[in-house]
């Protein structure tokens, strides 16, 4: 995976805090901010599938009543594959 250098500016309390956290679990700080972008992206998407799950109803499926639970279990799916 190539990584792009970025530059962050942090409260000095934001920095302390974090710095603390990676250290007790024993990475560095980039990978931290790396899993902590990641996992902010990943809930995005999942906010994204539901929505538009809940919308299925408008989009001119007629059997989102009965194939919700194949709809959501499609979507955790994706969501799982872009992990």
């Amino acid at each position: 995976m190539a990584l792009k250098r970025t530059q962050v500016y942090l409260e000095p309390e934001q920095h302390r805090l974090l710095k603390r956290e990676a250290e007790a679990k024993g990475i560095s700080l980039a990978e931290l901010l790396r899993r902590l972008a990641r996992e902010y992206l990943r809930k995005e998407t999942s906010r994204e599938d539901f929505f538009r799950i809940v919308g299925l109803g408008k989009s001119g499926s007629s059997d989102a009543a009965e194939e919700h639970d194949r709809y959501i279990s499609e979507a955790i799916s994706r969501d799982e594959n872009l992990r």
